[in-house]
């Protein structure tokens, strides 16, 4: 049993969809809230993911966009500073569930993924973070 003073860990969850008002210093500012790390922004919300710019195609919570697959029809890959090809067999199965993936720099999808929300389009996004 955790002591009192122990902080509590849960996994990195908002429960919405919201704009990202910042990004840099390895996260992002979305909600009024900030969080240090990469995200996936999915129709069910926000999460915490893994990934990062050594390895931005990795953790298995990206698995989690497929099973959303039926609510996004375009999928934002920020790759970090630099835009990284994503590879072909994960490319290939955003196909196949019916989704455009585009890879991109971060601050590009984070700007791309802000005008799509808002417009109210099917949209989702990887985010790496970047410094």
């Amino acid at each position: 049993m955790a002591e009192p003073s122990d902080p509590e860990i849960r996994d990195a969850h908002y429960p919405r969809r919201a704009p990202i008002d910042a990004y840099g210093n390895g996260g992002f500012r979305f909600a009024d809230m900030s969080h240090r790390g990469s995200i996936l922004c999915l129709p069910s919300g926000i999460y915490g993911w893994s990934a990062d710019a050594d390895e931005p195609f990795g953790g298995a919570r990206l698995l989690k966009a497929f099973e959303e697959a039926e609510d996004i029809r375009f999928f934002l890959y920020g790759t970090g500073g630099d835009i990284r090809r994503v590879p072909p067999a994960l490319l290939d199965r955003f196909r196949k569930a019916g989704i455009s993936c585009d890879p991109m720099s971060t601050g590009a999808a984070v700007r791309t993924y802000n005008i799509m929300l808002a417009e109210g389009r099917p949209v989702a996004a990887a985010l790496i973070a970047v410094d």
